[in-house]
């Protein structure tokens, strides 16, 4: 397994790893895997950096609406499908540490142990929701539906963080996974303000767009104004590009969370201003727990 100094030992991706005082390789099955072995190893970093992936594009996904008739995407998204599915079957196959310290490597054992915790998380996140999404002739609701049930996927980060814990006596590991984990706050946040936007930005019962919403005068601003039935679809068209709106929405939740909030994107409707709302008080938690915990150590 190596001392606490080695690469080795670093890179492990899991808190419960053989303990030191058991170096002997434990005996186990020919199709059962050592959790501590180096294919398991980089097999969890594989799986760490596809959860991220996935933490990035599915509320990417789910906000913009985004259908994925993309092939070079689509196949990318069945690739990590196949991959989040055969990690299953490895995880049935894996030896973990019992209660007592000792390498659980019966079959049996291994199996009731996974199908307890992390199995049905697991299969839920490899379901190939954007295949489904793909084909043209599926319903709006039912493709809604399962845009949706993507979100299931964000719970695998439960087990990323489980497996990121050893890493908090790492102050520079510490400090990447502070800033890692702040962008990935403000990607979500500012994904939920782009869809608040896009809900409120034309008033459905009316037809009639609300002019004072940061989306259609960022869209005035753009050169890419909202328009009614401008190619005869009956329908609101034009607005800002994807590319624009998430950047400003990113930018807005940047500023928000770190309360320097400039003024030059505001909220306007009772829906953003909760949501503004909320961002600050996210943003003077953080603040007020460093404060907190720097008056704890000058005592």
């Amino acid at each position: 397994m190596g001392t606490p100094t080695s690469l080795g030992y670093v890179l492990q991706l899991g808190s419960e790893i053989l303990p030191q005082y058991k170096q002997e390789t434990p005996k186990t099955p020919p199709h059962i895997i050592l959790h501590y072995c180096a294919f398991k190893t980089t097999w969890d970093w594989v799986i760490l950096i596809l959860t991220f992936y996935t933490a990035i594009m599915v509320p990417y996904n789910v906000s913009f609406k985004t259908k994925q008739n993309n092939v070079a995407w689509l196949v990318v998204d069945s690739v990590v499908d196949v991959i989040f599915l055969v990690d299953i079957v490895l995880n049935f196959h894996t030896t973990f540490v019992g209660p007592a310290g000792e390498v659980i490597s019966d079959p049996k054992l291994i199996r009731m142990n996974y199908l307890k915790t992390w199995f049905v998380i697991d299969l839920l996140s490899c379901l190939p929701y954007d295949v489904i999404n793909a084909f043209e002739n599926v319903d709006e609701g039912i493709s809604s539906l399962f845009s949706s049930l993507k979100v299931v996927r964000l719970l695998r980060l439960g087990r990323v963080a489980r497996k990121l814990d050893h890493y908090i006596e790492y102050g520079a590991a510490v400090l990447v996974l502070l800033v890692c984990v702040f962008g990935l706050a403000a990607h979500w946040l500012a994904c939920i303000w782009y869809s608040i936007g896009d809900y409120e930005v034309i008033d459905e019962e009316t037809n009639v767009a609300r002019k004072d919403s940061w989306l259609y005068m960022l869209g005035e601003t753009a050169g890419t104004p909202y328009r009614f039935n401008a190619t005869g679809t009956g329908r609101w068209e034009g607005g800002p590009s994807k590319d624009s709106v998430y950047i400003t929405s990113l930018y807005f939740t940047m500023t928000s969370l770190t309360s320097i909030g400039f003024g030059n994107i505001a909220p306007t409707t009772d829906g953003e201003k909760i949501f503004a709302v909320a961002m600050m008080m996210i943003g003077s938690a953080g603040i007020c727990e460093k404060y907190f915990i720097n008056t704890v150590d000058k005592l």
